[in-house]
């Protein structure tokens, strides 16, 4: 399977923005967006003014990077989106939220989206009390997600029950017994990530 493996941080620079690639390192001096502006390479900067074409281009690369997904990936996220009821941007930035990985991320289980991954790959968490390694899984309303009994014992999770995490209203943790709750389908409002879906749409709907 194709990974990405240089360094996250060239792909924040690249998109202009932060994308909470790296855990604590990006709300921290060390994030390379505050100590580096411009895009990585020689000639990070261009007087050139974007085509209609390049700024959809580099919508959807900041979506697919901050999620962490390739490209095939991301297509088959907008290709169920199209087939689904409602808004199409809207319905693709929802089922990207539900992702296992994400929704692992979101409750604070990982400081990363690429940790929780990780953490759902090693089989460290279950969805209704069965393990789910799959971090593409998509979770539903009702569904209770936690860390595996025996893992639960484990130094990365044990300082978690006595953290406060901050979760998005549509879901609920319980930080001592290590378990969160989706309570809700994602809003849009729920996406911290400055995002115009419509410039997605436009680029895959060609």
């Amino acid at each position: 399977m194709a990974k990405y493996i240089n360094a996250d941080c060239r792909l924040c620079r690249r998109e202009g923005t932060k994308l909470f690639l790296k855990g604590e390192r990006c709300t921290s001096k060390k994030c390379a967006i505050e100590r580096r502006v411009g895009a990585p390479g020689v000639h990070p900067t261009t007087r050139k003014k974007a085509s209609e074409y390049a700024i959809q281009l580099r919508e959807k690369q900041k979506v697919k990077r901050a999620y962490g997904l390739l490209e095939k990936q991301f297509r088959a996220v907008y290709d169920r989106a199209v087939q689904m009821r409602g808004k199409t941007g809207e319905t693709m930035l929802s089922l990207l939220e539900r992702r296992l990985d994400n929704v692992v991320y979101r409750l604070g289980l990982g400081s990363s989206r690429a940790q929780a991954r990780q953490i759902v790959n090693h089989r460290h968490v279950t969805v209704n009390g069965k393990i789910v390694n799959i971090p593409s899984y998509t979770v539903k309303v009702g569904d209770v997600i936690a860390v595996k009994e025996t893992s639960a014992k484990k130094a990365p999770f044990e300082g978690i029950k006595d953290s406060r995490v901050i979760v998005p209203k549509w879901l609920e943790f319980e930080p001592a017994k290590l378990t969160g709750k989706v309570i809700a389908l994602p809003a849009r409002d729920d996406i911290d990530l400055t995002i115009q879906e419509h410039l997605i749409i436009e680029r895959y709907s060609k």
